[in-house]
């Protein structure tokens, strides 16, 4: 790639993790969505099943979701240097809305317009975490795999009902893929 090519590619990054990040209310889960439109499928910078396995890197490393995948999808598309503009990008917002909060708190935290608003917000967030999971629920159900397709409701469960810490879940989940990957190799089939 040209430096012309990279100096483009480099500017879309960041112009696009800054319009996700300023725009995507209710934590890291919403941004899956709008990487989808605008990466997947907007500019075909790598498939839906690449976006599935950035995700869920994403929700397992330690940090903050959408910037573990902001930072992904920008070392997918430009290497370090997409990782390191996406990440700026991302942090610019939340940075100045925090900043603009914590100078104005007296202000907000009595406004009953920006309750309302908030509690506005929390419907439509909800929406989209739904159709991420309907979305995430039917990439691994495509898979075939009985087992994979059973963790989801069995990793629901365990969390929801069980009150068992998500990390634990993932990490369990992980674990029994590893078996399963180790299990499949030793039996010459398929990998996970």
């Amino acid at each position: 790639m040209s430096k012309k090519d990279q100096l483009k590619q480099g500017l879309w990054l960041f112009n696009i993790n800054l319009f996700i990040s300023a725009f995507t209310f209710g934590g890291g889960y919403v941004v899956v969505p709008m990487v989808r439109k605008y990466y997947v499928e907007k500019k075909e910078l790598f498939s839906e099943e690449e976006l599935m396995d950035i995700a869920a890197i994403s929700q397992s490393a330690p940090g903050a979701i959408a910037i573990n995948l902001t930072a992904l999808a920008g070392y997918r598309v430009l290497g370090w240097l997409g990782a390191g503009v996406s990440c700026m990008a991302a942090i610019i917002p939340p940075l100045l809305i925090l900043m603009a909060v914590s100078t104005w708190y007296d202000v907000f935290v009595g406004s009953a317009l920006v309750t309302a608003v908030l509690k506005g917000m929390q419907g439509g967030v909800a929406a989209l975490m739904v159709d991420l999971i309907i979305d995430m629920a039917r990439f691994v159900a495509k898979d075939g795999s009985r087992l994979l397709t059973l963790l989801i409701p069995a990793a629901f469960v365990a969390n929801f009902f069980c009150q068992i810490n998500a990390a634990v879940v993932l990490v369990s989940c992980g674990m029994i893929c590893l078996v399963r990957l180790w299990w499949l190799q030793g039996k010459g089939g398929k990998t996970c």
